[in-house]
């Protein structure tokens, strides 16, 4: 988990999607062909920002609080920068050697106990719980699926790390890689243009299992549209 940010700017489909992984109560997921739901579909629906935060998030350090959260059917929103988050297991890319704020924890952790990996699992980081937001009011937990966007890129994800309470945007190093930002954790990241989706009252266990959170993030994305 964070105590800073930069300031550069799933399982297959049926019985074994079910075991792994959970839709919100009273949805069910649309049938139709995977990796259909584009970037362009998703933020055709965030047009407009209907806020439920209290107040609103920087994006650094320092800098003024301009990002809401935004709530649709079944989904928080956000758009923000991306700061690289590296935190968790110690791996040849993320370390204290790599990122001078390396954190060897991260907020939620890996079936066996362990931190995640921040270099192989995409996951979003949310701010830490306070009079602005809770995400846990939302129906968010670790291992919440999310759908981030960059350009014409969706990457799903899991909700897998808490950051500061007044700051907000930022994504592992696996999350970066995958959208083609640079996930280098002290130059990397990107200044703008991330959008964060996280669906409500989801959630994918094992958090670490990327085959499920693909599947129920497709699922989710498709019923999102139907919903909204």
């Amino acid at each position: 988990m964070r105590t800073r940010t930069l300031t550069l700017a799933a399982a297959a489909a049926g019985t074994a999607l079910l075991a792994t992984a959970a839709l919100p109560a009273g949805a069910a997921p649309v049938q139709g062909p995977e990796g259909t739901v584009t970037a362009a579909d998703l933020l055709a629906e965030m047009t407009s920002c209907s806020q439920i935060s209290n107040g609103k998030y920087s994006l650094d350090v320092g800098a003024p609080a301009t990002v809401p959260v935004c709530g649709l059917n079944g989904a928080v929103f956000w758009k923000a920068d991306m700061d690289i988050d590296c935190d968790g297991q110690v791996t040849t890319e993320c370390n204290k050697r790599t990122d001078p704020w390396f954190q060897d924890q991260t907020a939620f952790h890996q079936s066996d106990g362990r931190p995640l990996n921040s270099e192989e699992l995409p996951y979003v980081v949310v701010p830490g719980p306070s009079g602005i937001w809770n995400y846990t009011d939302s129906g968010i937990r670790g291992g919440s699926v999310a759908a981030v966007i960059h350009g014409d890129e969706v990457q799903y994800a899991v909700v897998g790390d808490t950051g500061p309470t007044k700051i907000i945007g930022e994504a592992s190093y696996a999350a970066a890689r995958a959208l083609g930002i640079n996930p280098d954790p002290a130059t990397g990241g990107a200044a703008s243009g991330v959008t964060y989706i996280v669906f409500t009252g989801s959630r994918v266990s094992p958090i670490e299992d990327q085959e499920a959170t693909t599947s129920l993030g497709e699922a989710l994305a498709e019923q999102f549209l139907e919903d909204n």
